[in-house]
């Protein structure tokens, strides 16, 4: 997984800046997440690393790093 191109990827999806997505960064405040944009960040999780993420472990996820271990498993 490469992660500066998922970083751009939500910073796209999600209009914000990729210096924005850190790893310390909290994901719901960074991209004004609610559940229905949870879905999205998702389904951009999905279809650029390969990796399933159900919605239970997303909302578990609470930083970017925690995103990046979680895909690094």
């Amino acid at each position: 997984m490469n992660k500066e191109e998922l970083n751009i990827a939500i910073a796209e999806e999600f209009e914000v800046e990729v210096s924005d997505i850190t790893p310390d960064a909290p994901i719901k405040e960074t991209l004004d997440l609610d559940s229905l944009s949870l879905l999205d960040l998702i389904s951009v999780v999905e279809r650029e690393t390969g990796i399933k993420l159900t919605g239970t472990e997303a909302v578990k996820l609470h930083t970017f790093q925690a995103l990046y271990d979680y895909l690094d498993q």
